[in-house]
């Protein structure tokens, strides 16, 4: 109970620590309190701070006065500078009798002092203060309570204090600059400075010294939210009592585009076409469609059931003719390829066809591509007595600007843009045993050109040549993997010659007449 016998030795003595801010240890009943010393009675034995925190907390009263007797230890946390206790300086200490009734004096709005009346008592002996010293060599001492203190407020106030310790250092660097040398520090007087002054307190109000020095660790009190938890307890809560406050994946958007559907649409069928029999392969469209396999007298049965309805053999080389040539047109460039600035470049095709229908379907074809400025080279052997089919299309392909040859010789020995082979037929089998066909497949296959089979056969050991791409009619055969990519092409059969065959068919085109497929 003696430190305060140190500031008795002179009146000025105490003085000189008003405004250092420090850490009083009343017990464990009491608890610490940090603060801004106001004011010093050497009386009653009493020392009273300004904008007190109790334990860490700050406490609703701007000011608490402390008894000698209640003081366990006092620490001393920051002496202020020569600048910063001037306001201090026309504070004195008052002398009071032996009522136990103190006056401590405070600073006014208008920067002058004025006493303020409290109850203190004098029956505890004086303390020891310790004296002053160098604040770079004093060690700041924080109390256990202090760094237990609560993280709400933390979270409040670190914002707003490092903006305030931000602006009080350049308001400091600024005002000490900006005087002379010689020049004493103004006091803070007038109408106009209480003004300032009390904007500063509502702005920055809280003193950034009794902040811990420690930073406040986001990263481990993250880890302490569950967050899967959290997210269950409202899905819980909300299927529950039927509502939703979040969306979720399925929830029909708000707004539409201007290809949606706004109004409610049965579930979607992918399986839309079955056969009779058991499908030994089956493929599916872009949009997930499955289209199974038929087998070769299935497939022929349906195109003889669609020419006895009037879907003749000529109209489905025409169809089958247009949907091939669309396909070569496409995978010879299309339109980068086919423009008129690029004449000198015009693409050539060699067509390799058999004298039986799949040929003619051929011919077809490159009667197409010639007109459309096609460079295409038709093979075809001679025989004594051809289809007719084959002589009508060979008749309309006569004339174009398309060459035909029937000797292996004359086709190019550079490789060409395309391949189309039409050689093989499941009906005509010993054909694959003519010395032409040998010598055909042995130049397609030299010619490293990629090729494309207009309804080629089913099984592997058929083909001779191996497809880059494929392309089947009305519905695809089990092809195997030496057909390459296949694509189905519409010939233009309708629904009920489907259902006449025993086949429930729905198109599965849409907007094209020739489709890819993959294999399911």
């Amino acid at each position: 109970d003696s430190f305060f016998l140190q500031w008795s030795y002179t009146n000025n003595m105490a003085t000189d620590w008003l405004g250092s801010i420090v850490s009083i240890n009343c017990g464990d009943s009491l608890g610490v309190y940090q603060g801004r010393v106001s004011a010093v009675d050497q009386v009653s034995q009493t020392i009273s701070l300004t904008r007190p925190f109790h334990n860490g907390v700050k406490c609703l009263v701007p000011e608490v006065t402390f008894r000698a007797g209640d003081i366990t230890e006092l620490k001393i946390l920051e002496i202020p500078g020569p600048g910063e206790n001037q306001h201090f300086g026309d504070l004195h200490q008052t002398e009071l009798g032996a009522s136990g009734v103190g006056y401590q004096v405070g600073i006014s709005q208008n920067g002058t002092g004025k006493l303020v009346k409290k109850p203190t008592s004098s029956s505890s002996a004086p303390q020891n203060i310790p004296k002053r010293t160098d604040v770079k060599s004093q060690d700041v001492a924080v109390s256990p309570q202090q760094q237990q203190c609560s993280k709400s407020y933390v979270d409040r106030h670190t914002e707003s204090l490092s903006q305030s310790k931000s602006f009080r250092r350049r308001h400091n660097s600024w005002s000490s600059s900006s005087r002379h040398p010689n020049q004493a520090t103004p006091k803070k007087s007038g109408l106009k400075n209480g003004q300032m002054k009390n904007k500063d307190d509502e702005c920055f109000g809280d003193d950034i010294e009794e902040i811990p020095d420690t930073d406040f660790d986001f990263e481990g009190n993250l880890a302490l939210f569950d967050k899967a938890a959290v997210f269950e307890e409202i899905d819980t809560y909300e299927r529950r009592s039927g509502t939703r406050s979040r969306g979720i994946p399925n929830e029909r958007p708000t707004r539409y585009r201007h290809d949606e559907n706004i109004l409610e649409s049965e579930p979607i069928v992918y399986r839309r076409i079955t056969v009779p029999h058991n499908v030994s392969k089956e493929f599916c469209t872009d949009s997930g469609l499955v289209v199974p396999s038929v087998s070769y007298e299935l497939h022929k049965k349906l195109l003889s059931v669609a020419e006895k309805h009037g879907l003749t053999l000529e109209r489905r080389l025409e169809m089958t003719g247009v949907c091939a040539s669309q396909m070569a047109l496409t995978l010879l460039g299309g339109p980068n390829r086919l423009n008129p600035k690029n004449v000198h470049q015009r693409p050539t095709v060699a067509l390799l066809c058999g004298p039986h229908v799949k040929g003619a379907q051929g011919i077809s074809c490159g009667r197409h591509l010639a007109n459309h400025d096609v460079q295409v080279i038709l093979f075809l052997p001679n025989f004594v007595k051809m289809l007719e089919s084959i002589t009508n299309e060979l008749s309309l392909f006569s004339k174009t600007q398309g060459q035909q040859v029937s000797n292996l010789k004359d086709l190019p020995t550079s490789p060409v843009d395309l391949v189309i082979n039409c050689l093989d037929c499941p009906e005509n089998a010993f054909l694959r045993d003519q010395p032409w066909y040998k010598a055909a497949v042995a130049w397609a296959n030299r010619n490293r050109a990629p090729v494309l089979s207009i309804d080629p056969p089913v099984h592997e050991g058929e083909q001779g040549i191996d497809a880059k791409w494929s392309l089947a009619l009305g519905l695809p055969l089990p092809l195997g993997e030496r057909a390459g990519r296949v694509y189905l092409c519409d010939i233009g059969l309708p629904q009920q010659v489907f259902q006449e065959v025993g086949i429930s068919y729905h198109s599965p085109f849409g907007c094209k007449f020739v489709i890819p497929l993959h294999s399911a």
